[in-house]
């Protein structure tokens, strides 16, 4: 019989919380952060909305002089590694047997644009560490080396699904036993203005009929909705086995019972109902559910006019209608990267809240037979959850999530 895998520690930031403590009960109010954003480096001649975090609070152990040096996206993955670190216990376990998956790819774009403006002009004086912190593998290391990881550790980029990827590839790790624990982290992607101008132009990001009321932009599946609204964010999970969670005395959120992947041949970000479904089946198949048995499911929901309706269409087809539907998107904005690992916290805080969060702007649902959750909590005891994730270059993810037995 196969190690049933296990999430034994989260690490979430937002704008409407900062750890999951804050995130959680956020959630549950359905609070929401969007105006336009103000953050350098992400206007220029414009006025695109968003929700932006406050200032990061950080743990005292993470040096002072690292947290001067370090990009926002470094500073996320470091607050939500070292809530989902200390939750989990992992000092407790070898340091050659941990491992990290970073989900996303192309995450600090903000902080090169702002790096390559001050120096465009004195080129010669640009600061030696630039011709490493433009990688992404810089997250790995800072976070390896400042959490004494040995084990394995990558980086993953899926788009919008890196989140949910970071996932699966963590528990592949320790399924295969390569590492005993994975923290799979969806890393912040740091916008500037150049990458929400090319999402703008190709239609993918929302906002236009909304700037003068920007807390109204945000709305995955209204007939209202125009494209996706971003939204910072960040979170790690801690994948490890059933059997080693519980002999170290660690409560599990939920048990990853199953997870698809499938790619759809398709270099362009419209979205395939075929892709969608065959994720789902294979989900459902690994995890040995009938879809009968899925009575909540966190989709993708992003507020795209296609893409909501390709979504909806897939979860009809794949016998999904009568599950509870909400959209996290619709509360924290689209995380893109972080999209995937942010949802799948919500998921499970959800699941141990006993109560799922409201869907805020679902003024009128392009399905109104769905199962929606309206503007207020509703009261419900997840069992098993579906996680869905989809990402330009047609990539398809999703991840069933069940309740601990």
């Amino acid at each position: 019989m196969t190690e049933a895998l296990v999430v034994t520690g989260i690490g979430v930031v937002s704008a409407i919380g900062q750890g999951k403590r804050a995130f959680g009960e956020a959630l549950l109010r359905g609070d929401g952060a969007f105006d336009i954003m103000q953050r350098p480096g992400r206007q220029r001649d414009s006025a695109f909305i968003g929700a932006e975090m406050g200032e990061l609070a950080l743990p005292d152990a993470i040096p002072r002089q690292l947290l001067r040096t370090a990009s926002l996206s470094t500073l996320a993955a470091l607050a939500v590694l070292h809530e989902a670190w200390d939750e989990s216990g992992l000092a407790d376990l070898a340091a050659d047997r941990i491992g990290l998956v970073v989900g996303g790819s192309n995450l600090q774009q903000r902080e090169l644009v702002l790096t390559q403006d001050a120096y465009r002009d004195r080129a010669a004086f640009l600061r030696p560490s630039y011709g490493m912190t433009f990688m992404d593998t810089d997250l790995c290391g800072l976070c390896t080396s400042q959490f004494g990881i040995r084990g394995m550790a990558m980086t993953v980029g899926a788009a919008s699904a890196s989140g949910q990827m970071a996932i699966v590839q963590a528990a592949q790790a320790v399924r295969s036993g390569q590492v005993d624990a994975c923290i799979a982290l969806g890393g912040l992607m740091d916008l500037s203005y150049w990458e929400c101008r090319g999402f703008h132009a190709i239609g993918a990001m929302g906002g236009r009929r909304f700037a003068d009321r920007p807390g109204e932009a945000c709305r995955p599946f209204d007939r209202e909705h125009e494209g996706f609204i971003y939204g910072e964010c960040s979170a790690a999970l801690v994948i490890e086995s059933e059997t080693r969670a519980r002999s170290r005395g660690v409560a599990p959120y939920a048990t990853l019972a199953g997870w698809g992947v499938a790619m759809d041949a398709n270099r362009n970000p419209d979205p395939s109902l075929e892709g969608e479904k065959r994720a789902i089946a294979e989900a459902l198949g690994r995890a040995a559910w009938e879809a009968s048995v899925v009575d909540y499911v966190n989709p993708h929901g992003t507020g795209s006019v296609v893409g909501d309706e390709t979504e909806l269409a897939a979860l009809r087809e794949s016998g999904l209608a009568g599950a509870w539907l909400n959209a996290t998107k619709a509360l924290v904005g689209h995380g893109l990267t972080a999209a995937g690992a942010v949802e799948v916290a919500a998921t499970l805080l959800q699941m141990r809240a006993g109560a799922l969060h409201p869907t805020r702007n679902l003024d009128d649902p392009i399905d109104p037979g769905m199962r929606w959750t309206g503007p207020a909590a509703v009261p419900h005891r997840i069992e098993n959850a579906l996680t869905l994730s989809m990402g330009f270059g047609g990539i398809n993810t999703a991840l069933c999530w069940q309740r601990p037995r």
